[in-house]
């Protein structure tokens, strides 16, 4: 496939700058997988109308750590901006790998002094790394880097909201950021940017999806820089994809094998109880439906027949053609383009990412909010 089949235009004026509050008030498209005449416009905070009991919900539960650094160079006084990328492997904590941009050029031995009074912290420049810089922080005593980048770093915002909220003269405190850039069922910090479909979730929402029946099963996948990089090859192909550690329990296996049905038993909800009635009319129970293109990924990384809990890195790059085998529907937001989420939506329709242009063009149209604290899209079976 050539990448520039995931083009498409948008207007800058819908990118989302901040959510909307709270959060299940966004815009929720619905759209089904095989019948491009299914289109229907509603709130997130609708969505159990649209699932059933005995669906299965899958949530990416890796936080968000305050990976964004701003500091200054120890001789010049020059400012630099960076993101904490993760703990070098072979260090033990006491050197990390980090991006780093500067007007002046960086050199091995230089110092960045991060935060300020009883918060500042220096990194130490050690040698390059590829496309980062390997440091070795200090400080007021030993910490690691969670309670470090807890002190000094900021929201891993990507790019194009913090250009847009310049182009628009915004200025948002990081603390609301800290909270908006953050899934309500966020447990260990590991992803340098948030699993942004998960971000609609209000704790009174996951009640209410507990409550009429649709199961949950929670992975870890920390999202890293990677998915912030376009697809620069000239076919998708040629794309270099990017790892990420995934973790997916046991536990969530067998919560998904359990929920599969067999041969009859794959019938249509319609009888369905409850806030789930609707949704029974809209198709079989025990669907598995991934909370974001990390959750998929991390389902899709397992190999088939795997019995307990599973973990590794992941480069799994999903296109369309791609036979999902374990994910039938998808919570997600609208992505940019030539991305590697995009193509991933793509691999659920029979039409490919023809049709989701399609659906991005009358998304457009009606005005959705668009990338990571935008509007979100459901696809059913």
């Amino acid at each position: 496939m050539r990448t520039e089949e995931l083009d498409y235009d948008l207007p800058e004026h819908l990118i989302a700058t901040r959510p909307v509050e709270p959060r299940d008030a966004c815009r929720l498209l619905v759209v089904s997988r095989t019948d491009d005449r299914v289109m229907e416009h509603a709130r997130f905070s609708d969505l159990p109308s649209f699932l059933c009991p005995e669906d299965v919900m899958v949530f990416n539960t890796s936080g968000v750590l305050p990976a964004r650094l701003v500091g200054a160079r120890q001789d010049t006084g020059g400012a630099v901006e960076g993101l904490f990328l993760a703990e070098h492997p072979n260090a033990a904590g006491a050197e990390w790998r980090v991006m780093l941009k500067s007007n002046g050029k960086l050199r091995a031995g230089q110092v960045i002094v991060l935060g300020t009074g009883d918060t500042k912290h220096e990194i130490e420049l050690l040698r390059r790394d590829e496309e980062c810089w390997i440091v070795r922080p200090f400080g007021p005593g030993p910490a690691g880097a969670t309670e470090i980048l807890a002190r000094v770093g900021a929201t891993p915002l990507p790019p194009y909201i913090l250009r847009q909220r310049k182009h628009t003269s915004q200025n948002v405190d990081d603390a609301a950021d800290r909270t908006w850039y953050q899934t309500v069922y966020a447990q260990i910090g590991g992803s340098v940017a948030a699993p942004t479909a998960g971000l609609h979730f209000t704790e009174a929402l996951l009640g209410r999806l507990a409550s009429m029946g649709v199961a949950r099963a929670d992975v870890r996948l920390d999202v890293g820089v990677g998915t912030f990089k376009p697809i620069e090859s000239e076919r998708v192909e040629d794309h270099p994809m990017h790892a990420e550690w995934a973790r997916v329990p046991g536990t969530a296996l067998s919560v998904i094998d359990t929920s599969k049905p067999t041969g009859s038993d794959r019938r249509r909800g319609d009888d369905a109880e409850g806030e789930g009635g609707k949704g029974g009319e809209r198709g079989a129970r025990g669907r598995v439906i991934a909370v974001g293109t990390t959750s998929v990924r991390a389902l899709e990384s397992v190999p088939q027949g795997w019995a307990g809990d599973w973990e590794g890195w992941t480069n799994l790059m999903i296109a369309p053609g791609y036979g999902l085998k374990r994910v039938d529907a998808l919570v997600t937001n609208f992505h940019l383009p030539k991305s590697t989420l995009l193509l991933l939506v793509g691999a659920f329709f029979p039409g490919g990412v023809g049709r989701v242009k399609a659906i991005y063009t009358e998304a457009v149209r009606r005005e959705y909010r668009f990338y990571s604290y935008g509007d979100a899209m459901l696809i059913l079976p």
